[in-house]
């Protein structure tokens, strides 16, 4: 239909109408049933077109006149294959009201959706912002970015996953591990037991990382650098530059152990998952658990609403449903397997299972606050520039 080029649709894309704000128009368009005039009739389809490409505009004006509330727009940086299966369970119990999502795009992570919910600060067309990591959703809180809400979550909640004045909650968290190829390495008793390893000369080449600039390598290094101090952690990543294998993504590393290129890396939970799921020959190791250890990371998903949104009260409910008892179970016992925050949660994470893990209890709002600057001294590390 739109083949042809279109001045009127250029123009629409020209001022950021992405294809879900788009479709949100056309279908609020259609719900209305105008009846053409007769003079619109006549026409024909330059007039319909016209009629069409103004109907969008005005849906995609958010925050010009009041939306109803029947879509809310999430920005997802959870991977669509986890998220697309809750987003239909929150319509089906929400009848009449369409979850929009647009979901990040691999090679630039949370990163992208966070510029760009930066960029439509004035007006904003994201309602929910489902972040699967915590740093960039603290740097949206320094800039007043965030509305406080309600929410239905029990007064335990742990202070580390909820900001002070409501405006975002952490939930369902990943845990950062020791992926092991159990073909390589044949003993557990030669098995690393600590991220710090990474640095560790007998583990030259036979280690894998990602590259820490996005990502929840990002905010694990980030918060190495809080815990250990700005100097002994620089000393920590110069050596682990120069002794681990670097790649593009924790999943990255995740294939490169379990294929044996490397004998173990540092990746996520749900990235080890897949690989023991397909019934390859690896290990998860949750690191650093002697009493005297750092203990390991849990990095969580976390998800707020955009201050001045199109549609606030759909956007509380669907907050308010990803934090939910169900979702959390779900997320524990799907193939992501990650770790509810719910006190008392009566599922565990197929990932940890029964075992009891000592993790590292960290404020995330320094290392986050600091990051600009750190992400700068890696990216001179890792990139030479």
């Amino acid at each position: 239909m739109f083949r042809k080029r279109n001045p009127i649709l250029e123009r629409l894309w020209s001022r950021g109408l992405d294809g879900d704000v788009l479709r949100v128009g056309l279908k609020m368009r259609w719900r209305r049933r105008l009846v053409p005039s007769r003079r619109s009739r006549a026409s024909g389809p330059t007039g319909t077109l016209r009629q069409l490409a103004l109907a969008i505009l005005v849906a995609g004006c958010l925050g010009c006149v009041p939306q109803p509330e029947d879509a809310v727009v999430v920005y997802s940086a959870a991977d669509r294959e986890y998220a697309s299966p809750i987003f239909g369970a929150f319509q089906r119990r929400h009848p009449g009201t369409e979850v929009v999502p647009v979901f990040d795009v691999e090679s630039t992570k949370t990163v992208g959706l966070v510029a760009r919910i930066e960029a439509e600060r004035d007006r904003p067309r994201c309602d929910v912002f489902w972040n699967n990591e915590i740093m960039h959703t603290l740097r949206l809180e320094r800039q007043g970015l965030l509305q406080p809400i309600g929410w239905d979550i029990p007064s335990d909640w742990p202070a580390d996953l909820r900001a002070a004045d409501g405006s975002w909650v952490g939930f369902a968290m990943r845990a950062r591990i020791l992926l092991v190829n159990r073909e390589v390495l044949t003993d557990p008793g030669a098995y690393p037991r600590s991220v710090l390893e990474l640095a560790d000369p007998k583990w030259k080449g036979r280690c894998a990382v990602a590259e820490p600039l996005a990502g929840t390598t990002a905010t694990h290094f980030a918060v190495l650098d809080h815990v250990l101090g700005p100097e002994k952690a620089a000393e920590l990543f110069a050596a682990i530059r120069a002794n681990a294998v670097v790649l593009s993504g924790n999943k990255q590393v995740a294939l490169a152990v379990s294929s044996g290129q490397v004998a173990w890396g540092l990746t996520d939970t749900d990235d080890g998952l897949i690989e023991r799921d397909a019934g390859l020959p690896v290990e998860i190791v949750f690191p650093d658990q002697d009493p005297e250890g750092l203990g390991a990371l849990r990095i969580p998903n976390t998800v707020c609403v955009i201050r001045g949104c199109p549609h606030p009260r759909a956007a509380a409910a669907l907050a308010n449903f990803l934090v939910s008892e169900d979702i959390e179970g779900r997320l524990a016992l799907g193939p992501s397997g990650q770790i509810p925050a719910r006190p008392g949660h009566p599922q565990r994470s197929r990932a940890q299972g029964e075992q009891e893990v000592r993790w590292m209890h960290v404020d995330f709002h320094p290392p986050a606050q600091r990051w600009p600057e750190l992400a700068e001294q890696l990216r001179r590390l890792f990139r030479g520039s």
